[in-house]
């Protein structure tokens, strides 16, 4: 019987009952919508800032460099949430709510220390950094200039994105959608105020941001402690408990490595980009970070949908919904990632328009970098499936072993290698590697989960029988 208060009661899903289908749509369309928003919080910066008079090629390849230090700072939120999301559901589907709340209250304590020491870290070495990066003597203005003020909203960052994930958790998506909405509208509306109405420029686009990251977590934090959630932030939680923390963290090291070397690459392509093709092919990385970037976020946005469902079902042994859901999954991330490879294939423009004009020398560079870059994310949709399955069922090595495998073990050598290898410009040969890691890392990634999961729903078919 269902319990007056569950999430379902005030609002939320019926994780355990509802039908797959439906129970995906509710959910996943919300964190579609809002990772959709969440990449215009980057994207309209480059938007604004590559369209700068003048200046508008040297500060949009500029901001670029930064988005490996950003990208770090939000794996980091990552790796205290998307570990102690899917466990707080699993919890939740034991009927232990009191553990639950406990993960969220360790989680967002964690949340405020890494923000605090982050901002510590990257101010003092940033600019550094942002030289060792790929940042040139043309660019680094730029580049300091927009992250010095971006670090100032880094605890912002944690805590919205971090604790959101807590919300989505017990199905509340469309609450969950409207934390991301309120910033990303708040910074489209500020971008243009601060940059060309008050005339910041690249120093506009970052308080733009900090504001709207301000804005987002303080609505995050009222949610959660108010009498709308299921799960409540308590101060009695806040305290650190190894036992309780430490697995979220363990769990969690899979998507963080995912993001985090997400950074490691944009560094890699971004220097061996600038030995071979100087500033214009670091500026034509940095718009198809933002490509990669729209075409993997609503990828999260679906898993993000089906990980409450799965890792509650789980965690009920309702391993047939688990099973049903993996299959709706995997046809919409696969749908979704070939009509993104069909519009990057045979109508470029559409997307290089968007951030300098198609026929400058930045635009028709790009146009052929994009078609090679983007070459096999037709296939993307059935990894990123099957690795956030393992992460709703707390199968943190198996995940963590894929996370490593396409980008460690795979991409960063290719980066390196390929230049050498190919028989084409050496430029055009550092984009390649990123179709042929994602070809060999999806044909692994499958067959290890055919395998493993094969095994769980083995098992429990074995142990129904045994139940009869």
């Amino acid at each position: 019987m269902q319990h007056k208060a569950s999430p379902a009661a005030r609002g939320g899903a019926d994780l355990g009952n509802d039908s797959i289908g439906g129970l995906l749509f509710k959910l996943a369309l919300p964190a579609i919508v809002a990772q959709l928003i969440n990449v215009l919080y980057n994207m309209v910066d480059r938007m604004y800032i590559g369209h700068l008079p003048e200046i508008g090629e040297t500060a949009l390849t500029g901001v670029g460099v930064c988005f490996p230090l950003i990208t770090a700072i939000s794996a980091f939120a990552a790796l205290v949430s998307m570990g102690g999301a899917p466990r707080a559901s699993i919890f939740l589907g034991r009927g232990d709510k009191e553990m639950a709340e406990r993960i969220l209250g360790n989680c967002a304590t964690a949340l405020v220390a890494v923000g605090l020491i982050l901002t510590v870290v990257f101010y003092l070495f940033g600019y550094q950094l942002l030289q060792l990066f790929g940042a040139s003597p043309e660019t680094i203005g730029y580049s300091w200039e927009y992250f010095r003020l971006y670090l100032v909203g880094t605890i912002f960052v944690q805590v919205s994105l971090g604790l959101n994930a807590f919300i989505n958790a017990q199905g509340y998506a469309l609450v969950g959608m409207l934390t991301v909405i309120i910033g990303a509208v708040l910074n489209i509306i500020l971008d243009p105020v601060f940059m060309f109405g008050l005339g910041m420029g690249v120093s506009g686009a970052a308080l733009a941001t900090i504001l709207s990251q301000a804005v987002s977590a303080a609505f995050t934090v009222w949610f959660l402690c108010s009498r709308h959630t299921y799960l409540r932030l308590k101060v009695k939680n806040f305290r650190p408990v190894a036992k309780t923390l430490v697995p979220s963290l363990v769990l969690a090291l899979s998507p963080f490595l995912m993001q985090l070397t997400e950074s490691v690459i944009q560094i890699s392509f971004n220097t061996q980009l600038q030995l071979y093709g100087g500033d214009v092919a670091v500026g034509a990385m940095t718009i198809l970070s933002s490509v990669m970037q729209f075409c993997m976020l609503p990828l999260q946005g679906l898993t993000q949908g089906a990980q409450p469902i799965s890792s509650f079902n789980f965690g009920a042994g309702k391993i047939d919904r688990v099973v049903r859901t993996f299959r709706v999954l995997m046809l919409a991330c696969v749908g979704y990632s070939t009509a993104m490879w069909l519009v990057c294939e045979f109508a470029p423009q559409l997307i290089i328009g968007i951030f300098t004009p198609p026929d400058g020398t930045l635009g028709i560079y790009t146009k052929t970098a994009l078609r090679i870059y983007m070459g096999a994310c037709c296939i993307f949709g059935a990894q990123t499936a099957c690795q956030q399955t393992f992460v709703a069922l707390g199968k943190a090595g198996v995940s963590l072993f894929l996370a490593v495998l396409r980008k460690i073990i795979l991409l960063v050598p290719l980066i390196f290698l390929l230049p050498h290898i190919l028989p084409i410009s050496q430029d055009i040969a550092v984009f390649t590697a990123e179709p042929v890691a994602d070809t060999l890392a999806v044909i692994c990634t499958c067959t290890m989960f055919a395998i493993v999961f094969g095994k769980i729903v083995r098992d429990w078919k074995a142990k129904q029988k045994t139940n009869v």
